[in-house]
């Protein structure tokens, strides 16, 4: 719960400083520049997401960690993810960081497992690949 009369030390009266406050998506925090908070946040939950395409596809290059390279860029890929969505989550809520992160790497695997690995394309998967894609949109949608 936010202070209503902060103090001259940044604290409120029950003892919490601004940081120490969930934060959301459209939130107003009073400090310079906190408007674009919500838009750096979509921003690095993209590029986490992104780098979970990266890992998977890394992590199936690997033969299941028997190739060194392929190892490598999947742990880097999966700590930069893991922290650019922590980074975001600062931001948006849990629910909707994790459910677009997840979203965009399944999305991004699955078309990247057609186009580079030979998966097929049947008709079955390009629909549920397409209500994957529906429902990221209505959850940014949702959130403002």
């Amino acid at each position: 719960m936010a202070a209503q009369n902060p103090q001259s030390d940044g604290t409120s009266p029950s003892g919490f400083q601004e940081d120490d406050l969930p934060r959301h998506a459209g939130s107003q925090t009073g400090r310079p520049g906190s408007f674009r908070r919500p838009t750096v946040a979509w921003i690095l939950l993209f590029f986490a997401g992104l780098l979970e395409v990266v890992w998977a596809f890394s992590m199936k290059r690997s033969e299941g960690f028997t190739r060194l390279a392929p190892s490598l860029i999947t742990v880097i890929a999966m700590i930069a993810s893991f922290a650019l969505l922590a980074r975001a989550m600062r931001d948006l809520p849990l629910g909707t960081a994790y459910t677009i992160w997840t979203g965009i790497g399944a999305v991004g695997a699955f078309v990247l497992g057609i186009v580079a690995l030979g998966e097929q394309a049947t008709p079955m998967r390009i629909a549920a690949a397409a209500l994957i894609v529906g429902g990221l949109v209505l959850m940014k949608l949702s959130e403002g």
